[in-house]
């Protein structure tokens, strides 16, 4: 024991004790990496993100066309599914106009409701002969069938969470085969149910792949499975299994070792993957060009070059079928715009991987540049210290940003910047202790010239002698009281009775924003400005936002309850409060505003009016919570969204979807709403074409279903618009945006 205390202190005077705590940090760091725990992972996945978005893939050709079922098409040809003839009619003026090969990044798995048998039995008030007629024609099953022989088609299945059904063995698989080690299916991403199409057509295709796509931890979208375990099958996604039928390849191989999987090969290709058999995709910006409407494509208005030697997806962008996803070059890029990256990539040859020798060379570039600084930086002075610092970081960055320019390797330089990081901090701290200490002493010189406070403040944070701002996406909410001038007229003789009330209904609206991560802007009588996502980084801002609105409407219902049960109690009259709230996000600019006397942190920008524009709509529109689409499409997997309208704001030139939020998640997958949202975009997509009688018997329907009543303001609003367009219609090339006139 003596003898390591003596060591101890040979070390601790010979190093330092500084010295000490880095090479102990450096051990540390180093079994954390290997260790590899999920910030680390995020930390490198981040770095990967930025790579890409500085460099993205630079696009040589465009060898894949996606036919979108987008908006334009579902208000053209009604909501989707779509009668499986319409589907032949696609494949058939694809193939005319020379499509390679087809994939469809959807699946048909149940019989088309609109089969002629199925109409025959279902439809009231035929006659016996037309119902025979109808029972003799051809399913659109069996017409797809036969557009799908007469073509080269991939279709699309999906893995589930559980198994609905039995596998058919006797439908086709794609062939995959295992060169190295076995075993590897366990490294695979494995689904335990599998849904296909209905066999009538899964049986005559060329290929069929999983069009599943796995997220990482932050809902990005950075790998895909380019293999895939789905009810006890190993299948190929839908991008290799389309490579694999333009190729030929008849059996897909499996390149493995101990560690997983490798690479996965076609007929002359072989593309990188993870040991989870994924690919790491090399993103392009998106690239409006290479979408044509599903619509155009039926009407045969598509230029021939968009078709013709293409690989065609058919997908959809259409913000109400929510296939939507995250990538590192975009927020909402379309699911199948994500297949078709994968395709570019391998068919262009800029596909990016991890080497497995990657893990190998980050520890060794921070064991070496940790002992460089741990044994240089302590003998360097300030300047030369920040120059050293900088130097190291910029090797480690140029390093991994060469490999990946030149290589397109995935090389990660953030594990070892992070150790070097530590370790050069811990060698700053001690030399801030001393540093310290000769800061006292000039204090203590200053301070019998200057005022104390005065000194702390110039030698600490100058900055807060400055006004400032910056410029950043947010979420804006304004809230209102419905009728408070009302109210507050029942307390003209007791001015104290209204602000107590006031304090009652604004104090639980402002912990509920508070305890949301939102940040209070100010009050304005009864109404409140908040936003998200400022001076703290809020990630899921537009989440937190939309949670908000809904528990402040929960706690005016409880406020409510109380004074209503006082009013009773009290025998006097009983006004409730009802609350409006409008949320848009966006862009502001937001800083300390005001003069050198008295300074406020707010925000200014377009998205600020447009959030209290909505909040004065709540009334018009009958719900009290209304969003912005940027809003709508960062919440829809989380709330229950209904679209309202297609608004001209007043000083804006773009309109706007508007939506609102009726509840959370089990309100969105209730029977209930689902109805009243199909009946609501059924009214919607022929009101903006103009299909006036088609509007109003979808508003009849609604009217008919169980909550009808939740919809009833807004039923009536469009009525009042429609029955006006009936008499004067609007102009041509109207949109379907109307002009908001009140605030």
């Amino acid at each position: 024991m003596k003898r390591l205390k003596i060591l101890r202190r040979w070390f601790a005077r010979k190093l330092g004790f500084a010295r000490l705590m880095c090479l102990a940090l450096l051990v540390v760091f180093a079994g954390a990496r290997l260790w590899d725990p999920p910030p680390i992972q995020e930390l490198r996945l981040r770095t990967f993100d930025m790579f890409q978005l500085i460099d993205p893939r630079h696009k040589t050709a465009r060898p894949v066309t996606i036919v979108d079922i987008d908006d334009k098409s579902l208000a053209k040809l009604g909501q989707w599914p779509w009668p499986r003839t319409r589907i032949a009619d696609l494949i058939q003026n694809l193939t005319s106009h020379g499509a390679v090969a087809i994939g469809f990044d959807v699946v048909f798995s149940e019989a088309d409701r609109l089969n002629p048998d199925l109409v025959a039995s279902q439809m009231r008030y035929l006659d016996d002969a037309t119902r025979a007629k109808l029972r003799e024609l051809p399913s659109n099953d069996q017409i797809l069938s036969e557009a799908i022989k007469r073509s080269r088609v991939v279709l699309g299945e999906t893995g589930q969470r559980a198994i609905s059904s039995e596998v058919d063995k006797s439908l086709p698989f794609t062939g995959v085969a295992t060169v190295g080690e076995e075993g590897a299916e366990r490294f695979l991403f494995e689904f335990p149910g599998l849904l296909r199409n209905v066999p009538e057509i899964e049986k005559v295709a060329a290929g069929r792949g999983l069009f599943s796509i796995k997220t990482e931890r932050d809902g990005l979208i950075r790998r895909v499975p380019m293999i895939m375990r789905a009810q006890g099958m190993v299948m190929p996604s839908l991008s290799l299994e389309i490579l694999r039928v333009v190729t030929g390849t008849p059996t897909l191989l499996v390149r493995t070792d101990k560690t997983g999987v490798r690479a996965v090969r076609l007929k002359g290709v072989e593309i990188p993957t993870d040991r989870n058999g994924q690919l790491w995709v090399h993103y392009a910006r998106q690239d409006p060009s290479i979408y044509v409407s599903a619509a155009d494509v039926l009407d045969n208005t598509v230029p021939p070059n968009k078709i013709a030697g293409k690989l065609v997806l058919v997908g959809t962008s259409a913000v109400g079928l929510n296939d939507i996803k995250t990538t590192p070059v975009s927020s909402n890029m379309p699911g199948v715009e994500i297949h078709a990256q994968v395709l570019e990539s391998v068919l262009s040859g800029a596909v990016i991987s991890q080497p497995n020798y990657a893990l190998g060379v980050e520890l060794l570039a921070a064991l070496i540049i940790g002992l460089l600084v741990i044994i240089f930086t302590p003998n360097l002075g300030p300047v030369r210290l920040v120059l050293a610092g900088a130097t190291f970081a910029a090797i480690l960055i140029g390093v991994s940003w060469f490999f990946y320019v030149q290589y397109r390797y995935l090389i990660d330089f953030t594990y070892p910047l992070l150790s070097t990081t530590a370790i050069y901090l811990t060698l700053i701290f001690a030399s801030f202790v001393r540093e310290q200490r000769q800061r006292v002493q000039i204090r203590g010189m200053f301070a019998q010239y200057m005022s104390p406070v005065l000194v702390e403040q110039l030698a600490q944070s100058p900055e807060k002698l400055v006004l400032g701002g910056e410029e950043r996406e947010m979420t804006i909410m304004f809230s209102d009281v419905r009728g408070f001038t009302t109210i507050s007229e029942t307390y003209k003789h007791d001015p104290q009775g209204l602000i107590a009330l006031m304090n009652r209904f604004l104090t639980p609206l402002t912990d509920v924003i508070i305890d949301q991560k939102g940040y209070i802007d100010k009050y304005m009588g009864d109404a409140i400005m908040a936003f998200w996502n400022a001076p703290l980084d809020d990630a899921e801002h537009e989440v937190n936002a939309c949670e908000a609105a809904i528990q402040m409407l929960e706690k005016i219902d409880a406020v409510n309850k109380d004074r209503e049960q006082e009013a009773i109690d009290g025998s006097h009259v009983y006004i409730p409060l009802n609350v409006g709230i409008g949320l848009n996000t966006g862009i502001g600019v937001v800083g300390n505003m005001g003069s050198d006397l008295k300074k406020n942190y707010s925000v200014l920008g377009d998205s600020v009016n447009l959030a209290s524009r909505l909040e004065g709509q709540s009334k018009e529109y009958g719900f009290p919570i209304i969003v912005g689409s940027r809003t709508a499409l960062a919440a829809k997997d989380k709330f229950a969204i209904l679209e309202l309208d297609f608004i001209m704001v007043k000083g804006k030139t773009e309109p706007e979807v508007i939506y609102a939020i009726a509840g959370r998640a089990d309100v969105m997958h209730s029977g209930a709403f689902q109805r009243l949202r199909n009946v609501t975009i059924e009214m919607l997509a022929c009101y903006r074409s103009r299909d006036w009688h088609g509007a109003l018997d979808a508003i009849e329907r609604g009217r008919r279903s169980e909550d009808a009543d939740t919809l009833e303001k807004l039923f009536k609003l469009y009525e009042v618009r429609i029955k006006e367009f009936q008499i004067n219609p609007p102009p041509e090339g109207w949109t379907g945006a109307y002009a908001l006139l009140t605030k």
